[in-house]
């Protein structure tokens, strides 16, 4: 099925914001009282979550968006950490006049949205940090997965995006056994962003964000009580160790394990089991 199909339902426009330019937004189920705005990871776009926005928009106003220097928004050659992106994310909120959200993060997207949570928890109801990067990596595989993931993505920055680069660096995501989600849609919307020409000059700024990644850490004595961490056993980086000794670090957490087969991007691979826990966690706190 299209992820234009898929999106049925949502508007796609764009915001200006105050000092991070034109933003692409995927928005549905404006008038209900919550909001949740889900975060992408590195190198992504909205897209990671056309199976999610408009299933949640029938108990939810819900917010998917690219990050400055992704996707379809504006894309300064500037230097690109976590805590700009967060800053980026409340500008964000001020141009659609939201002062509170429930954030949804995966990988990057949790990153920044944990350091957005800790800055200022006023404006976050709860959070989900999904498969999230920024947590301390504690065992020598997480940090080997690590570099594994930084080189994919120079196979990207390095050489001309291909076909076959960005179809390597989509499974990647995936569990093996879902690789044939990967179709030629997702690689080609992909592989056309990153042939944009203004995207060639922001890809390397953007890549080394990984390359500092002990240096940008989540505070995570600051996340919230109730923060929950949504997992899978199968994620290609930050392995199982590393969250569960995370999650030890956030009195009152949650750690859960998606129980479907998933690797990194559990919302476009199992996706009902993720549409349902996030309503549940998103309106009651609980995840069972």
């Amino acid at each position: 099925m299209s992820l234009w199909l898929d999106l049925l339902g949502a508007e796609i426009r764009y915001v200006e914001t105050k000092s991070f330019g034109t933003i692409r937004i995927a928005e549905a189920g404006k008038g209900n009282p919550e909001t949740i705005v889900f975060l992408h990871g590195i190198n992504g776009h909205l897209e990671a979550y056309v199976k999610n926005l408009v299933p949640l928009s029938k108990e939810f106003h819900v917010v998917a968006f690219d990050y400055v220097g992704h996707g379809l928004s504006s894309k300064p050659v500037r230097e690109y950490t976590p805590i700009m992106l967060a800053e980026q994310l409340g500008e964000l909120l001020d141009a659609l006049g939201i002062e509170k959200v429930h954030l949804s993060g995966e990988s990057l997207g949790g990153w920044v949205s944990g350091h957005f949570a800790a800055k200022y928890p006023q404006r976050v109801g709860r959070l989900m940090l999904n498969t999230a990067g920024g947590i301390p990596i504690v065992t020598e595989k997480g940090k080997q997965d690590l570099q594994h993931f930084i080189g994919l993505n120079k196979r990207n920055i390095d050489n001309t995006p291909s076909y076959e680069s960005v179809l390597a660096r989509l499974r990647w995501l995936m569990h093996p056994n879902n690789h044939h989600l990967v179709d030629d849609e997702l690689v080609n919307l992909r592989l056309r962003i990153y042939l944009q020409p203004e995207s060639k000059a922001v890809l390397p700024k953007l890549n080394e964000i990984l390359e500092h990644h002990d240096e940008y850490l989540i505070p995570l004595e600051k996340l919230p009580s109730g923060t929950l961490f949504l997992w899978t056993h199968d994620n290609p980086i930050h392995d199982t160790e590393s969250v569960k000794a995370a999650h030890a670090k956030v009195p009152g957490s949650i750690l859960y394990f998606v129980k479907g087969e998933a690797a990194h991007w559990p919302q476009y691979e199992q996706i009902d089991e993720f549409n349902e826990l996030a309503i549940r966690f998103f309106k009651t706190g609980a995840v069972a």
